[in-house]
């Protein structure tokens, strides 16, 4: 039996919505998007896994193989869009709708476009696993805009999928190697309140958030000092004091504090290691002043990338593209499938200045060239 084809796919694609999101409110399961994607694998004859995410109720992931081995190649992306405001959009967000030769839609370029791209890629190879010398693995995963747990569950479970990936985020048909890391973090400071005619009465958490705040931009100009990397735009290491919040009244001592920000590490600076560093120098001075002190991720983050120069899928999409990898701001799910063995490429059609923008689009014109792109791929590595 034969997929629908690619407008059709891709029609189906977005009208199936799957909003994640770290409000309830807006939260979706993506598991009707992974059924479809199942089927279509199915009848192209993949065999096909779904896999809940656990801990995460309705949230999947696919694994569709075609043929047998240990190098194959694995084309990436996931299967959740970001929340939207429909009445910015000129089009209906759920419909597909070709103007100006674009198709607009939610998720058209970031990112169910791309799956429709790739299983058309498959269908007219016509493939069969007895053609295949090593794997062609569809991998469709969960909630990559906002919790990672899908990557992440891939990770825990150490599952070996191949040895090359392509992640087809939106990226102008250039390839991509690397992205900066992002963590969010809270820090509360908990003193005591009181009447502010006497300071004696109270200890002021807004007074020793000062002390620490200064201590968090002393850190920040010695990353920067010792960091680098020209690959990218902002080539050093970035953290941003993006919120506070203190205290209730001006006459009363502040009795808790809260600061959030963020940080952007570049590779080859564990998020983990950071952390530990954070603490090394916030909590002394905290305790020095008679205060409680809590740092809180505000969520898991989400590692630094690298794929090494010369890993044999940057040079083939090097070459197939014309263009050389570059470094991104943007984060990926490229950290977790390296983690588990494989050297990842990011490239997809569409573009990140229409990812998570009413009215998104996937110029038609790019259509073609990623078709042609995969499929030659997939000769290199499969067949």
């Amino acid at each position: 039996m034969n997929t629908p084809p690619l407008i059709e796919m891709m029609q189906r694609l977005i009208a199936t919505p799957s909003v994640s999101s770290v409000n309830p409110q807006w939260d979706q399961s993506n598991g009707p998007v992974v059924e479809l994607l199942d089927q279509w694998c199915r009848d192209l004859g993949f065999k096909t896994e779904l896999l809940p995410v656990s801990g995460h109720a309705e949230k999947f992931n696919l694994v569709a193989t075609l043929g047998k081995g240990p190098e194959g190649l694995v084309l990436s992306g996931h299967t959740d869009t970001v929340p939207f405001d429909e009445a910015l959009w000129q089009t209906p967000p759920f419909r597909l709708v070709e103007r100006d030769h674009r198709l607009y839609g939610l998720g058209t370029s970031d990112m169910k476009g791309f799956f429709a791209i790739a299983l058309t890629a498959v269908a007219r190879m016509g493939l069969s696993p007895g053609q295949l010398r090593q794997p062609l693995v569809l991998l469709a995963t969960a909630d990559e805009e906002s919790t990672m747990c899908g990557a992440q569950a891939l990770v825990d479970r150490g599952r070996q999928l191949g040895r090359h990936a392509l992640i087809g985020e939106p990226t102008g048909l250039r390839p991509v190697r690397m992205h900066k890391g992002i963590a969010m973090e809270a820090i509360r400071l908990t003193g005591h309140a009181g009447h502010s005619s006497d300071p004696r009465l109270g200890n002021n958490a807004l007074e020793g958030m000062q002390a620490l705040m200064g201590e968090l931009l002393t850190w920040r100009a010695e990353w920067q000092a010792r960091y680098r990397n020209p690959a990218f735009a902002v080539e050093m290491p970035t953290l941003n004091l993006g919120h506070i919040h203190g205290g209730d009244n001006p006459n009363r001592i502040c009795g808790e504090c809260e600061i959030q920000f963020d940080l952007r590490p570049l590779p080859g600076m564990a998020l983990d290691d950071l952390r530990a560093e954070l603490d090394a120098r916030l909590r002394p001075i905290a305790t020095t002043r008679g205060l409680k002190y809590e740092r809180t991720p505000l969520f898991t983050g989400i590692p630094a990338m690298e794929t090494p120069a010369d890993a044999a899928i940057i040079k083939s999409v090097e070459h197939l593209s014309g263009h050389p990898a570059e470094a991104v701001a943007f984060g990926t799910e490229g950290p977790y499938l390296n983690a588990i063995g494989l050297q990842t490429v990011v490239l997809g059609p569409g573009d990140i200045d229409q990812a998570h923008q009413p009215d998104e689009y996937l110029p038609l014109d790019r259509i073609d060239p990623m078709l042609d792109l995969l499929q030659r791929l997939i000769r290199e590595y499969c067949t």
